[in-house]
């Protein structure tokens, strides 16, 4: 009968592990915006978790997907004149962004089970461990969540839950990057402790409000509604937009007041994220602070090109993937920040 080892805790080879996974999130996350931008997400009309790994793979099974495509309201109203070849198109990406799914749980969940079997998980990061493996099974079902709300009367999934999607997706990363920098300090024998400055935690909320309404952006196509910078239109603010009541609502469902705000909220973000880079750089932490100002540089010029290219799909894709980029780089500046206190 074998027996479990002695504890012998492995931070650094947990720390590899947890970039490599964030690194999956990364591309999960880009794959994601390829799946919105196509209009691929409701070509999968059922949520199976462990057959629905295999495609298609006879011209028959083709179409018996295709068929229960074309039950759906976006079939319906909007591609009742779609073949089976361009059925196979959109299917390939919302399949792949699935697939990713999969392999981000297996490639988590495995080697979280092997690491506890060999008792290599430091004191203090098995509930952090455990707390990112229940967010990931949570994702899987918010993303059926938000899939199943197109299947019924609209032809879109709805703006709200695919908020929460991309919301959840973003903490995730964000968490496997902080827990996987707290192991790499325990490995360098960094002293625990620190508190993360105010600062940073300003930034990093203000960061998550403007990756809500990009979201709010991306589900109700606002990034149609204007494709001219500064201004929307000739105007700084549509005077003619149509308004919702309560005033609040515009703030989550009207596309021309969502655009605005994540038009100029983007410098709000900007300026926090180039304090906090200024920050970092005077305590000598200059790759962090010079990243993090780059970073958020490139987002908003890739920001103002979504917008007047019309939202073509590899500026608009660029502008998702370097959203993440821009997280993971205030993670990291914020981090060794609070390091360098401790």
């Amino acid at each position: 009968m074998s027996t479990r080892p002695a504890a012998h805790p492995r931070p650094r080879a947990l720390a590899t592990w947890l970039l490599v996974v964030a690194a999956m999130v990364f591309v999960m996350v880009v794959v994601g915006g390829i799946t919105r931008l196509t209009e691929s997400g409701l070509s999968m009309v059922r949520w199976e978790p462990i057959s629905g790994i295999v495609p298609p793979l006879s011209e028959a099974q083709w179409q018996a997907e295709f068929d229960h495509y074309r039950a759906t309201p976006q079939y319906r109203i909007n591609n009742n004149a779609m073949s089976l070849e361009d059925f196979k198109s959109i299917f390939f990406w919302e399949y792949v962004h699935r697939v990713l799914g999969r392999l981000i749980g297996l490639a988590f969940a495995l080697p979280l089970l092997w690491f506890w079997w060999r008792r290599a998980i430091p004191a203090g990061f098995g509930w952090k461990l455990v707390g990112l493996l229940a967010l990931g099974g949570l994702q899987g079902a918010i993303g059926w969540w938000m899939v199943a709300s197109g299947l019924v009367d609209v032809p879109e999934v709805s703006h709200i839950r695919l908020a929460v999607h991309l919301l959840t997706a973003l903490l995730i990363f964000g968490g496997l990057l902080w827990v996987a920098l707290d192991l790499r300090a325990l490995a360098g024998g960094a002293p625990p402790g620190g508190r993360t400055p105010l600062l940073a935690l300003w930034a990093l909320c203000l960061l998550f409000v403007q990756f809500l309404f990009g979201a709010y952006v991306a589900g109700l196509e606002a990034g149609y509604a204007f494709n001219s910078w500064p201004l929307m239109g000739d105007e700084l603010f549509p005077a003619a937009t149509p308004m919702l009541e309560p005033f609040l609502r515009n703030f989550a469902d009207n596309p021309i007041m969502v655009q605005f705000v994540h038009r100029w909220l983007a410098f709000a973000v900007a300026a926090l994220a180039v304090w906090l880079g200024l920050r970092a750089w005077s305590r000598g932490l200059r790759l962090e602070g010079a990243a993090l100002i780059g970073a958020v540089t490139v987002q908003i010029l890739l920001g103002i090109l979504t917008i007047l290219s019309g939202v073509q799909i590899d500026i608009a894709v660029a502008h998702q993937g370097m959203a993440v980029l821009l997280l993971g780089a205030m993670v990291v500046a914020a981090h060794r920040l609070k390091e360098a206190k401790a």
